[in-house]
């Protein structure tokens, strides 16, 4: 066939059209795979300067190791064993907390190291007989699953990964003849060690274990460790002791595995770890990392992480929030930490092995924390775990007579004022979650609530309220108390138990018992009546007065359960607002000796605390929604950052990053135990969340902005929408909300009685 310059022409212009397609397809292609990878939004730094004291290392979602490195404790702000502004390793850890305001774990120290053996770890002052290191940030990477930095006295790379229950790291060596691994078990953060082992098996296995008391009082947990590379030589210490032997018992061992190496050549170890037995921790790493293939594991943990953070995608102009945003999911699933081995064991609080029982088995369950938005918010994202922590919590009252109220490993702490645990076990059984028995559950809560276990129960029980004089927090006592109680009451009705309903529904009021109508607070009371004096609402006394990590102003409003309640006792709508007004408009000045819990203030208001995280949102209840939008816009976009000092405070496990989650998709869990969220201010354009059976919850924001913070209405799913809030059980059927942003307050939306939300279950 002849062609004509035509055909040329148009075989040409199909040419290029054909060319331009594929182009675009694979444009197209690379760009929905770009954001797929979600996990390049998050700065596992954000946080880990200032007071935010989050995790640093390697991990995947809810895991039971956290493999990163520890500095020295110097104070308060290295309570996860890593701060940002820190430049001296000491070595690299297996189980780290993270947001915590206490400091322990930091358990399975691994070092590397050349040149003369050194014995101990050091200090701050680092002086030359120590195996501690320099770092610099320039050399210091991490991202979610993975971590590396270089050892600068020992020209040392390490690289840190892991999986479910199992540390991997990869060191690359420089040459030398006198190349180490440290395992020293005499070091953690702040705790001591009460007996410690360790044993070869052969030139490439160790096992052992190290038992220790801290924050949690008996820590008992076990290893297994294999290295790539032949050990030519084990020296054995305990303290400053040298020990003869593969084996040794006590309470500060410490071994050295050494080999010569040549330059560049990568040495990698693999440390299983079970709070059962070193054959289990064996088993664990047979089961999760069989081979050697470091690059593969880090890959694997990405996706573990991309597959979580996809429960939730956003749209937004502004990078940095979509770093902040995704940095919180991630924070919300460091912990409860599994805490169970690959056959199902664990150990229980009452230190007894029990076999496999059915239902994934967690910990580190920080609750006076977590209650309030990181648990409705797993209701939402993680539906599919939730009968696997009531299930774990329920195996704890079973283990020591009461459910957990600040549980880590095994151990129970009893830190922080309440039974807080009982709101979580509600909301799921309010919303209806598989797998729980909600008589054995009722029962727990019941026995928790009513048994001589938490300060100042019997007195409650005797007075009415909890006398001040009989004990320091007595207001933060009973006011978690009466949130609590407000839940068992409401599952109570469900379950027909109307006696018990009606009782604690009056222990659920006991917090207006407190309530001075001439100062206009809750106050401390005496044994005999009368009101705990002097009085300054301001003052806030750490661990020693009324409240806890608080002062009068904030605990006024910690009444989540009975707004409509707290509002009568101020004398309506008009007063209670101007209370609340008052709140965030005074002077921020805190007194001498106040608790350095109280941070990020707005003028009494402390964000960086958790008892002030509904507060913002309590103007809806006295139909005042509008008022919401400053104070929450303000939080949003000044006190959340993707810098190391991002956090205003400790993230606690997860609730300041829950926090900003619900509420940057415009609403908040205020009532953590009644299944309804209260709107605020949206700060997303759009938030697509991903629900069971191919479901999804899409949340718009039209005509949003910083300046556009106020609603102007609101549509659900095509249907004019005039609530301020919305329920549970509208966000998990799916469907569409919708909200029209604008620059002046609509004082009208949800003012109406009936588009209040109330105290009652939704």
């Amino acid at each position: 066939m002849k062609f004509t310059n035509l055909h040329k022409i148009i075989l040409l212009a199909l040419s290029f059209t054909i060319t331009l397609v594929s182009c675009q397809s694979n444009d197209s292609k690379k760009e929905t795979k770009t954001e797929s990878n979600l996990t390049q939004f998050v700065d596992p730094f954000i946080g880990s300067g200032g007071h935010g004291h989050v995790f640093v290392g390697a991990n995947v979602p809810f895991g039971g190791v956290q493999v990163g490195p520890s500095n020295f404790n110097k104070g308060w702000d290295w309570s996860s064993s890593y701060h940002y502004t820190d430049s001296i390793v000491k070595g690299f850890t297996h189980l780290n907390l993270s947001g915590t305001g206490m400091t322990d774990l930091s358990d399975f120290i691994l070092m590397p190291a050349t040149g003369k053996l050194k014995m101990w770890a050091g200090n701050q002052s680092h002086p030359n007989d120590a195996y501690a290191s320099f770092y610099s940030k320039e050399t210091e990477s991490v991202k979610p699953g993975y971590y590396s930095v270089m050892l600068d006295d020992y020209n040392i790379k390490v690289e840190l990964t892991a999986s479910e229950r199992v540390g991997m790291h990869r060191y690359t060596f420089p040459k030398s003849k006198k190349s180490r691994v440290i395992i020293d078990l005499s070091e953690g953060n702040s705790d001591i060690t009460v007996d410690t082992y360790i044993k070869q098996i052969n030139e490439t296995t160790f096992e052992g274990y190290r038992f220790s008391k801290g924050w949690a009082a008996d820590q008992r947990e076990y290893f297994t460790l294999i290295i790539s590379k032949p050990v030519t030589n084990f020296i054995l210490y305990d303290r400053n002791d040298k020990v003869e032997g593969t084996e040794r018992k006590g309470n500060y061992v410490k071994g050295f595995l050494e080999f010569e190496t040549t330059e560049n050549e990568m040495i990698q170890v693999k440390m299983g770890v079970s709070p059962v037995s070193s054959k289990n921790a064996l088993e664990n790493m047979t089961a999760e990392i069989p081979h050697w293939d470091f690059d593969k594991i880090v890959d694997q943990a990405d996706e573990k992480w991309n597959k979580e953070l996809s429960k939730i995608t956003i749209e937004t102009p502004d990078l940095s929030k979509k770093k902040v945003f995704y940095t919180a999911m991630y924070h919300t699933m460091i912990a409860p930490n599994l805490f169970s081995d690959v056959n199902g064991q664990y150990r229980g609080t009452d230190k007894k092995v029990y076999d496999d029982p059915g239902f994934t088995n967690y910990t580190l369950f920080s609750l006076w924390d977590t209650y309030r938005a990181a648990h409705p918010l797993y209701t939402i994202m993680q539906p599919e775990k939730m009968s696997d922590m009531i299930n774990s919590m329920l195996a704890i009252f079973d283990h020591q007579g009461k459910l957990p109220v600040w549980h880590l490993r095994g151990n129970e702490t009893n830190t922080m004022p309440g039974y807080s645990a009982i709101p979580v076990v509600v909301d799921a059984c309010l919303k209806g979650f598989e797998g729980i028995d909600i008589e054995r559950a009722y029962n727990a809560m019941k026995v928790s609530a009513m048994g001589d276990f938490e300060p100042g129960i019997k007195d409650l029980m005797e007075y009415g309220y909890i006398p001040a004089d009989h004990g320091p927090e007595s207001v933060a006592s009973a006011m978690e108390y009466a949130i609590a109680d407000w839940a068992i009451s409401k599952l109570a009705e469900k379950l027909g138990k109307t006696e018990d309903a009606e009782y604690f529904a009056k222990r659920a009021k006991g917090y207006a018992a407190y309530f001075d109508e001439e100062t206009r607070f809750m106050r401390g009371k005496l044994a005999d009546g009368s009101w705990r004096t002097p009085f300054d609402p301001v003052s806030a006394q750490h661990r020693v007065n009324d409240y806890c990590e608080g002062n009068a102003w904030q605990y006024l409003w910690l009444v989540p359960q009975d707004p409509e309640g707290l509002i009568e006792l101020l004398g309506g709508d008009e007063p209670y607002i101007e209370k609340l007004d008052e709140l965030f408009s005074m002077s921020s000045d805190q007194e001498e000796g106040a608790s350095i819990d109280i941070t990020g203030l707005i003028g009494q208001y402390a964000h960086g605390n958790e008892p002030s995280h509904h507060t913002t949102y309590m103007y809806a209840y006295a139909g005042a929604q509008y008022k919401i939008a400053d104070n929450v816009d303000y939080i949003l976009n000044e006190l959340y950052t993707d810098k190391p000092d991002g956090l205003s405070g400790n993230e606690d496990c997860g609730q300041m990053s829950a926090w900003y989650i619900l509420s940057s998709m415009g609403f908040y869990s205020v009532n953590p135990a009644n299944g309804m969220y209260v709107f605020g201010r949206p700060l997303l354009d759009k938030a697509t969340i991903q629900l069971p059976e191919n479901k999804t919850f899409i949340v718009e924001s039209e005509n949003n902005s910083r300046e556009n913070m106020y609603i102007q209405s609101v549509t659900l799913n095509g249907e004019n929408y005039t609530k301020a809030f919305i329920t549970h059980k509208d966000i998990v059927s799916g469907g569409n909300l919708k909200f029209v942003m604008g620059d002046k307050p609509n004082k009208e939306f949800g003012k109406k009685d009936e588009d209040r939300p109330k105290s009652k279950v939704y």
